[in-house]
């Protein structure tokens, strides 16, 4: 069953949500932004700026033109309905795991590098994950390290 299956708090709110709590732990900055795959926040907090990329669900996405019966949706506005819902869900699992790594901050479990590193912004504008992941996904294929400086041979 999905995290907040049931769900009637809006996108929106969660949005604001989100920026709500990156205020109150400390961020400096706070920018938003979405299109019909992806919605994206970024913020700067203790002197890291950090994107982060939330993959939504596909309005055309077979799962939305069936109930969860398996009966066809034919109206529109019933297939929309199930979309927005997913979307819900999205956004209420992205506030509660941003929740969850500043309370791990906040408590010195652990520091916004080690909850964030993925998602920090290099100068480049790609993210460390954008940079490190395919790296790490070969040296588990080949058994071998990657080098520190892949551009130095």
């Amino acid at each position: 069953m999905p995290y907040a299956q049931n769900t009637s708090v809006s996108t929106d709110k969660s949005r604001a949500e989100i920026e709500s709590l990156l205020r109150r732990f400390g961020a400096q900055q706070f920018v938003s932004g979405w299109d019909q795959e992806k919605a994206m926040i970024g913020f700067t907090i203790q002197g890291r700026m950090i994107k982060m990329i939330l993959d939504l669900p596909r309005l055309n996405d077979s799962k939305f033109q069936t109930t969860p019966s398996g009966r066809p949706r034919n109206d529109e506005k019933a297939i929309y309905k199930a979309w927005e819902q997913a979307c819900r869900e999205k956004w209420r699992a992205f506030v509660l795991g941003i929740k969850a790594k500043l309370v791990f901050v906040e408590s010195g479990i652990t520091s916004i590098e080690e909850e964030f590193l993925a998602h920090i912004t290099l100068p480049d504008g790609s993210t460390v994950g954008e940079y490190t992941l395919p790296q790490v996904d070969v040296a588990y294929k080949t058994g071998k390290m990657p080098a520190l400086l892949p551009w130095v041979k």
